[in-house]
C-alpha cells in the first residue's frame, strides 16, 4: 500500500517541484498553499507523512505538530524553513517534528529524510497489523476424512507458490476459515488478510470497495478511499460469493489480476499491487459459465489451485473433532467447563445430515452448552431437528 506525502508550501514553484519528485520516487502525493488546507487534510486522516514550511500565508507552519498531538495516530511530520536558525530547529524537534530542513536544500535530502518517515509509517502499519492477527485466532480442523486430507494438502502447496486459489463447497462448509488457513500457511502470513463478502455488497459499489475511489469521484465521495485489493498489497484478498459479482465487475477484477495493477475510480493513475486471490462460492460456476453468467477467463485465473470443501455429511468421521473444538472454544466464550459428551448424544449428532454443514453444528454445539447440567452434554440437550432428523 503506497505512502501519501502531503506537501505544504506557498511557494508554487517549490511546491511542484517536490510534489514531482516524491511521485517519481513512487510516493503519493497531496499539495497545499495554505495551513487551512493542512490542517483540514489532517483532520480527514489522509496524509502519512507531512512536508510543512514554516512561514505561510495563514499560519505559523509547526502549529500542525502541536495539533496533530490530540490525534490516535500522529503523521511524521518534517518542517522546511528559509529561516534555519538552532532554536526553532530544537523547538521544532521537540513538539514532535520526525526532521528538520534548512532552504536551499537538495531535493535527494528531502527525500532521505521522507526515507526515514515512510519506515516509521511501515513500522506502525506492522505492528497493527500484528495486534490484529494476535486477537483473530485462525484454527482449521483437518479431520481424519481422506478428503480433508487432501483438501489441507494441496492448500498448504498452494500457500507456499502464493496462487490464486478458487475454493468451492456448500454454504457452511468453512470456506473462509481455509482462507485463513492458507494466508497463516505461507509466506504472506505476516501480511494483510482482507475478506470481502461480494454478495453483501450493492453491485454500484463493489467497485469502490475493490479499487477505491478518488475525491469527487462520484456523489458523496467527498475524500480519497484506498480500495481493498490496495490495502492488501503484499498479503492476501480472500473474495466470499464471488458468483454474485456482475459480468462487467469480473472483466474490470480479470484485468487486475492479469496486470497486478489498479486505478482508484475517478482516477488516472495505475497503482501496482502484489495480491494473492482466493475466490469462494457456493454456486456451481461452470454451469453459470454455460448460462453466460460468469467469464470462463476469470474462471480459469482464479483457478490456478481449485479446492472443494465436502459437506459435513459426506465427512462425519470428523464430527468428533469438531465438536471437540466447539466445546473448547465455546468454554473459552461462555465461561464454561463442559468437558465431554454422553454416547447417546454423539451418536445422535453423526447420524445428523447437518444441512447447515460445519457453521450448523457449531452453533447446535454452542446451544447445548447453555442448556447442559453439569459438564457434559446428553441427547436431551441437543436441538429438536437433530434428535429427531
Amino acid at each position: 500500500m503506497a505512502i501519501t506525502v502531503v506537501v505544504v508550501e506557498d511557494e508554487d514553484n517549490a511546491r511542484l517541484n517536490i510534489l514531482e519528485h516524491l511521485n517519481s520516487l513512487g510516493y503519493e502525493t497531496l499539495g497545499f498553499s495554505t495551513l487551512a488546507e493542512a490542517r483540514a487534510c489532517l483532520e480527514r486522516g489522509e496524509g502519512d507523512i507531512f512536508i510543512v514550511d514554516v512561514q505561510l500565508p495563514d499560519g505559523y507552519g509547526p502549529d500542525l505538530l502541536l495539533e496533530s498531538h490530540r490525534l490516535p495516530f500522529r503523521p511524521p511530520m518534517i518542517v522546511i524553513t528559509a529561516y534555519g536558525d538552532i532554536e526553532m530547529a530544537v523547538e521544532a524537534m521537540r513538539n514532535g517534528a520526525s526532521d528538520f530542513v534548512t532552504k536551499p536544500f537538495q531535493l535527494s535530502q528531502l527525500a532521505d529524510s521522507v526515507k526515514r518517515a515512510s519506515e516509521v509509517v511501515y513500522m506502525r502499519r506492522e505492528l497493527a497489523h500484528w495486534r490484529e492477527t494476535q486477537t483473530r485466532g485462525v484454527n482449521f480442523i483437518i479431520g481424519k476424512s481422506p478428503a480433508m486430507q487432501r483438501v489441507i494438502l494441496q492448500a498448504r502447496k498452494a500457500a507456499q507458490a502464493q496462487v490464486s486459489v478458487l475454493i468451492t463447497g456448500e454454504t457452511g462448509t468453512g470456506k473462509d476459515v481455509l482462507a485463513r488457513f492458507i494466508h497463516q500457511n505461507g509466506p504472506r502470513a505476516s501480511k494483510p488478510y482482507i475478506a470481502i463478502n461480494c454478495a453483501a455488497i450493492q453491485p454500484t459499489m463493489i467497485e469502490s470497495e475493490l479499487f477505491g475511489h478518488e475525491a469527487g469521484a462520484f456523489t458523496g465521495a467527498e475524500k480519497r478511499k484506498h480500495g481493498l485489493i490496495e490495502v492488501a498489497d503484499g498479503g492476501v484478498l480472500f473474495m466470499d460469493e464471488i458468483s454474485s459479482m456482475s459480468l462487467d465487475m469480473q472483466a474490470k477484477l480479470l484485468r487486475a489480476i492479469e496486470e497486478q495493477a489498479i486505478r482508484r475510480v475517478g482516477g488516472t493513475t495505475m497503482i501496482k499491487v502484489d495480491v494473492q486471490i482466493i475466490a469462494a462460492s457456493n454456486r456451481n460456476l461452470q454451469e453459470m459459465i454455460r448460462l453466460q453468467q460468469f467469464r470462463q477467463d476469470l474462471y480459469y485465473r482464479l483457478k490456478v489451485v481449485d479446492l472443494h470443501l465436502p459437506p459435513l455429511r459426506e465427512r462425519k468421521e470428523d464430527i468428533p473433532e469438531l465438536v471437540g473444538y466447539f466445546i473448547r472454544h465455546h468454554n473459552a466464550k461462555l465461561g464454561m467447563n463442559v468437558q465431554d459428551v454422553t454416547p447417546s448424544a454423539m451418536e445422535a449428532l453423526i447420524r445428523y445430515d447437518w444441512p447447515g454443514n460445519i457453521r450448523e453444528l457449531n452453533h447446535a454445539i454452542e446451544r447445548a452448552m447453555l442448556f447442559c447440567n453439569g459438564h457434559v452434554i446428553d441427547l436431551g440437550d441437543l436441538p429438536a431437528d437433530v434428535i429427531q432428523p
